[in-house]
């Protein structure tokens, strides 16, 4: 599995620079799993799923410290420079074939479902499916984690605003799907995530 552990070794690097919480790209991609096996079974499409989500930040590394660490606002220049992190992402992953499909995700993980988003302001279903799953999954991890300014809100709160935002924020079929999974969901977070993808319950192969 050499693809999947330099992912995840990137994926943990990424999030170190951005002082994220423990384990959030490994969480979100098995939770996005977790998702996308509703609508699919073939193995090559849910390991572009996983790496997708794993990597959703990785444009985030051509964003000067300055702007990714600030404590305060943006200011909006610097939004503007922020925003470009998916279509860096994209770029990156254009370099690596096996990737193609991950690499949508990748670009279009800010995108709303009202067209709100960024980088291109896609709405409905121009965004693909497997962003759009991923939206759902990285607002409730953001809601049940520990924040250096506050601690992680419970899992009732972040499926009520995940519910609350469907039609404009969210996809209302990703929604749907989250609710549908919410058992499973919710014992996820409350583990906070295995120590490897086959015991979070998302096993991809390389």
């Amino acid at each position: 599995m050499p693809y999947v552990s330099l992912t995840e070794a990137l994926a943990a690097a990424l999030d170190a620079r951005e002082h994220e919480t423990g384990l959030h790209s490994k969480r979100v991609a098995c939770h996005t799993m977790v998702l996308a096996k509703r609508f699919s079974s073939d193995a090559a499409t849910l390991r572009q799923v996983y790496w997708g989500a794993l990597l959703h930040d990785i444009g985030k590394i051509g964003i000067p410290d300055a702007i990714l660490l600030k404590e305060g606002s943006l200011t909006p220049d610097e939004w503007g420079i922020m925003q470009r992190h998916p279509d860096i992402g994209r770029h990156i992953l254009d370099e690596v074939p096996h990737l193609a499909q991950a690499a949508e995700i990748v670009q279009c993980h800010e995108e709303r479902f009202d067209g709100s988003g960024y980088p291109r302001g896609l709405a409905g279903e121009d965004i693909p499916l497997w962003a759009r799953l991923f939206a759902v999954i990285d607002t409730l991890d953001a809601i049940t984690s520990d924040r250096p300014y506050r601690k992680g809100l419970g899992f009732e709160v972040a499926a009520a605003e995940i519910q609350r935002m469907a039609g404009s924020q969210f996809d209302p079929l990703a929604v749907q799907a989250f609710v549908a999974e919410e058992k499973t969901l919710r014992e996820m977070v409350a583990l906070k995530c295995a120590e490897s993808p086959a015991e979070a319950g998302c096993h991809v192969r390389g």
